[in-house]
């Protein structure tokens, strides 16, 4: 999706890793909202640890039951929150969507449990400064929604939409005065649903001056109205876009690409 364009005030730039695999244990849970929480995990092969991009994407090993080798538990993809390389901590969220396996365990495993954590495998760094931001997502992309907030400056401008259940469900992004923060409740709207009508809501008109950098990250379905307002209605480039399903209804296994 990426392209070298050296005149955009902001572009992403690829960034290649060793593959690491570290073993963990469950040091604390902390639930954010009745259906979403923040997990942490310690050990010492967490040491070094590092994740430069703020869509970045570890895999996550959680044994339910014993194995040889914890690569060969079931495994899920998520967002790093934070981390301490030097003490060796990991943070992740985990929205919980119903029985699958990684929400699961981060309902009710044990603090104490093993985990594996794999990657990340490949970064996209955010190089530059966009002129203006448009980020919006449900609730598996508020990590990466929050670390790109987190490196805007205080002169930022642009917008920020997260759709969740309802108000119980909010997850609030810390942004600077000029970015504007929504949260679209979808109550019993399918999810993606609110997002992707807010998205197609904003016309031409609406677009801000020069560059735009833009992130869109939710269920499958709403990667056609990411594209459509980014690439087409504000002819955003693609150096500067990321527009991708983070997760497919029905589908329990899905890889968001990279």
């Amino acid at each position: 999706m990426t392209l070298s364009n050296p005149r955009l005030a902001a572009r992403l730039e690829p960034r290649r890793h060793d593959l690491v695999f570290r073993s963990a244990a469950l040091a604390a849970r902390t639930f954010l909202t009745p259906s979403y929480v923040r997990l942490r995990v310690e050990g010492p092969e967490l040491r070094g640890f590092d994740s430069p991009g703020a869509d970045d994407h570890i895999r996550v090993f959680f044994p339910t039951e014993p194995v040889r080798d914890l690569r060969e538990a079931p495994n899920r993809e998520y967002t790093p929150v934070s981390w301490d390389a030097e003490a060796g901590w990991l943070d992740i969220d985990v929205a919980l969507h119903g029985a699958g396996v990684g929400s699961r365990w981060a309902a009710s495993a044990p603090l104490g449990a093993p985990v594996g954590v794999g990657g990340p495998r490949g970064s996209m760094v955010l190089v530059g400064r966009p002129d203006a931001w448009l980020l919006a997502g449900d609730e598996t992309a508020v990590p990466a929604i929050r670390r790109f907030a987190a490196a805007m400056d205080d002169d930022a401008v642009g917008r920020i939409a997260i759709e969740v259940p309802d108000a119980a469900h909010d997850l609030p992004v810390a942004g600077p005065p000029g970015v504007e923060v929504v949260q679209l409740h979808r109550g019993e709207r399918p999810a993606g649903e609110e997002l992707a009508d807010w998205l197609d809501a904003l016309d031409v008109e609406e677009r801000p001056d020069g560059c735009v950098f833009g992130f869109v990250a939710a269920e499958q379905s709403v990667v056609r109205s990411g594209r459509a307002l980014l690439l087409d209605r504000w002819t955003g480039d693609p150096a500067a876009t990321v527009v991708k399903g983070y997760w497919k209804r029905g589908t329990a296994e899905y890889h968001a690409p990279h």
